[in-house]
């Protein structure tokens, strides 16, 4: 086996930054034919585009490929296949369905890439107990579609139909976090590939408690490791019955402040709302064109609440009262399935709203959160600050890519690259949506010098640098102004602790 790979060396957590046109050799043909005999020939790639198609997520970061990907079929050929690269130093970067937005998949120092996909069976399901337990190649439709005719869903909804245990390395949340929580919640128990082969089990084999005081929480320690800590092979959910009733509402403010204030006294209210989103008007003008709406271009909130048909009417009719309150208008209820359906896949393309306002453009995504008597301060001042960077378009004069180099759309230069606000703003949770020319340096660098100050802003709000998406690439420096020293102090030791040779998804998170 040490002919298997070339010399080369693989400095511990070292940056190789070959762009998506690099060429693939790192890895020598023995060591490819291991590859093949662990998983099978059809099931290993080394095409150039195959590498370039899982270099990269749906983030600004540069496509980064892997030397090699690899298709297992089951556990027991995933162990095989850590066992063989962690030996040879090899590096290991899990994937799911690439739809990250912290640029997680891309391969810093080449390696194997382990695409999990194809491991997509549903193993158990005990509806008595609320649970179920899915490999990684299972995404939240297809569950919930599998759950469809025993009462139960899987509410997590991050928006994108993302794999489910990509969802828990990412410690993803979505619409649906502020009444049924984020993925910490409700992951059980997960089946850890550890550096090197060994099977974790983190709540033990085959369990599936609501609660336990048993030593550590190493379930806890794995959701939101974003594929550092080891490969999640299987993971246990906490499953919640379908609601009686459900009925969602659409209504605009006539400021941000507005908004962000009827959201707090619903809240307060005690209104079990199970959505509350928030829209600011650029980007209701982006939906409305993009998925056929005619709603209200304004500051907006989407609502959604679900109970019996007595509990619903008791919250539509405290809702209203709160939004009339703070000068809320423009209502419009959707009772009926369809209708509902239509407008939360609305809310659910506000990316691609958004990407549509500039064809050609790539989108750049922040994510704080803060705590919720604080939310209103950073919003109006997050608006105030798109404006103040030229970082606010408007919809129907959108900059042109290539516009400030003397390129078509100069005449929109003053409009500056649009950005939309979009979020889940009942747990304290926002996105601004930078439309960044990706030929244009200076543009980006403007849209990640905006990044890094909103995160401080948040930090300096007791809240956090992202809310949903991870640390990746990009935010690795604000973790350590969040944790402080001593936090990323312990990360490391644990990250060396159960990946001594930096092995595993390099470069990401520390």
């Amino acid at each position: 086996m040490a002919n298997l790979l070339r010399p080369a060396t693989w400095g511990l957590f070292s940056w190789r930054g070959y762009c998506s046109r690099g060429t693939q050799g790192r890895l020598s043909a023995g060591f490819v034919e291991a590859l093949k005999a662990i998983v099978g020939s059809p099931h290993v790639s080394t095409a150039a585009v195959v590498r370039e198609q899982h270099g990269h997520d749906e983030s600004m970061h540069m496509c980064q490929p892997p030397d090699a990907v690899v298709w297992p079929q089951n556990v027991e050929q995933v162990s095989q296949l850590a066992a063989l690269c962690y030996g040879q130093g090899v590096p290991i970067i899990p994937f799911g369905t690439g739809s990250g937005l912290e640029g997680g998949v891309c391969a810093v120092q080449g390696g194997v890439c382990v695409n999990l996909i194809r491991m997509d069976r549903i193993l158990e399901l005990n509806p008595e107990d609320f649970s179920v337990v899915v490999e990684p190649g299972v995404t939240r439709k297809a569950l919930n579609t599998h759950l469809r005719d025993c009462g139960l869903w899987f509410p997590v909804d991050p928006g994108a139909d993302a794999s489910l245990c990509g969802m828990a390395a990412t410690g993803a949340s979505g619409t649906n976090s502020v009444r049924y929580g984020t993925m910490r919640d409700n992951v059980l128990n997960l089946e850890v590939v550890l550096p090197g082969g060994r099977q974790l089990h983190t709540a033990g084999r085959g369990r599936r408690f609501w609660k336990s005081a048993a030593g550590y929480n190493l379930t806890g320690l794995f959701v939101g490791s974003e594929g550092t800590l080891g490969l999640i092979t299987a993971a246990t959910l906490r499953l919640h019955p379908v609601p009686e009733a459900t009925v969602a509402a659409t209504c605009a403010f006539p400021t941000v402040q507005a908004a962000v204030d009827s959201t707090v006294h619903i809240l307060q209210a005690a209104v079990p709302v199970a959505r509350i989103e928030f829209l600011d008007e650029v980007m209701m003008d982006a939906c409305n064109r993009h998925s056929k709406l005619n709603c209200y271009v304004a500051p907006t909130l989407f609502l959604e609440f679900h109970g019996s048909e007595q509990a619903l009417a008791e919250q539509v009719q405290r809702t209203e009262e709160v939004i009339r309150h703070n000068g809320g208008s423009h209502f419009s209820w959707a009772k009926e399935a369809e209708e509902r359906s239509r407008l939360w896949a609305a809310r659910h393309s506000a990316w691609y709203a958004s990407l549509a306002l500039r064809p050609g453009c790539k989108g750049y995504s922040t994510d704080v959160c803060v705590p919720i008597s604080r939310l209103s301060e950073i919003l109006v001042q997050t608006k105030e600050d798109l404006e103040a960077w030229r970082l606010t378009g408007s919809a129907s004069l959108p900059r042109a890519p290539g516009a400030g180099r003397g390129g078509a759309g100069a005449a929109a230069l003053s409009f500056g690259p649009p950005g939309t606000v979009v979020g889940h703003v009942g747990d304290g949770n926002f996105h601004c949506i930078l439309l960044v020319d990706p030929e244009d340096p200076e543009e980006l660098l403007r849209a990640q010098a905006f990044a890094e100050q909103l995160g401080r802003r948040a930090l300096a709000l007791h809240g956090t640098c992202t809310g949903e998406h991870g640390i990746g690439l990009g935010k690795r420096q604000l973790l350590l102004e969040e944790v402080g020293v001593v936090g990323m102090e312990t990360m490391r030791q644990l990250k060396a602790t159960l990946d001594p040779r930096g092995l595993m998804n390099p470069g990401k998170v520390l």
